[in-house]
């Protein structure tokens, strides 16, 4: 693998342009672009047999797609090596694209690292916390000791895409981003947005269905929209393909590669048991009131995944930092509702509207956690209710 990613690098360095009596081209920049709210984040962490990388933007924001795509892809591999295990045992990624243009050299660069046992992903395009930066990656892969077994529903053709529409790893099933294609042929299912959200559905459906699950076996899901306007009528096909127990879920609004789609959803899947499903308890102690479409957590087995919060509230409407807090109270309600607390937490990812109020928000996040933050990702992006400036998802596990 190392000699992969040193062939994209090399590749890389030879598409920079060069001028007349130049040396060879400047090494990548040891110094990182990270922002302070990003690089807070602890940059791995391992439990249950998973390892969890957090978002990596490029060491060089200034150089060209591929030399950023090179460093991001090493430094991923220096975490997984460091965490022991290898990137060719990646089974999830989640790619923010600064630039919808950058997809198809996004999937050179992919299919480099990995050519064979390509892990899932989800692909969005939006704003980075670093205004040059063009690809921010996070991952999760296998522990050395975890079974990593890919799996594709019989009968459908293989996407000219370079990921797997599913990864089992031990009991848990990561889905690739869908949008609205259909499995067996790949083919474009274009229409409104409650065609789409029962395209996606019904194609998650299928894969699920090939590693011996359903959708009663979703513990988590992200849901990206293009328009905001498609929040309930997405709600309304939606609710229907999880009548009881909804998975836990964030949906935001995001930019996704193609005009075409209007949605994409990402899933994660468990087989272990007992399954739960948890409303945050309100501030004065008393029960909480499930929602139709979501549950506040879903706790399978020793792994705890919680909705994306939102913190609007009375005082709080266009505080960044005051819905954080109040973000965090509700996670923090709803954890120690199912016995688990911030030591508990694993991976984490915070949604934000505005790029200014990032370092705030991750400062406030910070002391709560105790002083150390999680593996995490700050994504910049547009929230469903109209007064929120922030959105955080926790997975928590024992």
């Amino acid at each position: 693998m190392t000699l992969k990613l040193a062939a994209l690098a090399a590749a890389a360095a030879a598409s920079m342009p060069t001028c007349a009596g130049a040396g060879p081209p400047a090494p990548i920049a040891q110094a990182s672009a990270r922002p302070p709210a990003q690089a807070a984040f602890a940059p791995a962490a391992s439990r249950g047999g998973l390892v969890y990388v957090s978002a990596i933007l490029p060491p060089d924001s200034s150089a060209a797609f591929e030399t950023q795509a090179a460093g991001v892809f090493e430094e991923l591999k220096a975490r997984l090596d460091g965490a022991g295990t290898t990137i060719d045992r990646v089974v999830s990624a989640t790619v923010v694209l600064a630039d919808a243009g950058d997809f198809p050299a996004l999937n050179a660069a992919w299919n480099a690292v990995w050519p064979a046992g390509r892990p899932t992903r989800t692909t969005i395009v939006g704003r980075l916390p670093v205004a040059s930066a063009r690809l921010q990656v996070s991952a999760i892969a296998a522990s050395a000791g975890t079974s990593r077994e890919i799996v594709v529903p019989p009968g459908w053709q293989a996407s000219a895409l370079p990921y797997s529409p599913a990864i089992r790893a031990g009991d848990t099933l990561f889905l690739s981003g869908i949008v609205s294609r259909r499995g067996a042929d790949n083919a474009v299912v274009t229409g409104d947005i409650e065609t789409q959200t029962r395209t996606v559905l019904d194609h998650a459906s299928a894969v699920l269905q090939a590693a011996g699950l359903s959708l009663s076996d979703v513990t988590a899901a992200r849901v990206f929209l293009t328009d905001v306007g498609d929040f309930e009528r997405m709600n309304a096909v939606y609710r229907t393909y999880f009548p009881s127990a909804p998975p836990a879920r964030a949906t935001v609004v995001a930019q996704l590669t193609s005009p075409d789609y209007a949605i994409e959803i990402t899933l994660v899947a468990s087989a272990r048991r007992p399954r739960s499903a948890h409303a945050t308890p309100n501030a004065d102690g008393s029960p909480g009131r499930p929602s139709p479409v979501l549950s506040s957590a879903i706790e399978a087995g020793p792994t705890l995944f919680l909705s994306g919060m939102l913190g609007v509230a009375a005082g709080a409407d266009a505080d960044a930092a005051a819905q954080a807090k109040e973000a965090l109270d509700r996670l923090e309600r709803t954890m120690k509702a199912a016995g688990y607390g911030w030591a508990d937490v694993v991976d984490s990812v915070v949604y934000v509207t505005d790029a200014a109020s990032a370092e705030a928000v991750i400062e406030i996040f910070r002391q709560r956690a105790g002083g150390r933050l999680p593996v995490g990702s700050l994504v910049v992006a547009g929230l469903v209710s109209p007064p929120a400036r922030v959105e955080i998802m926790l997975t928590a596990g024992r």
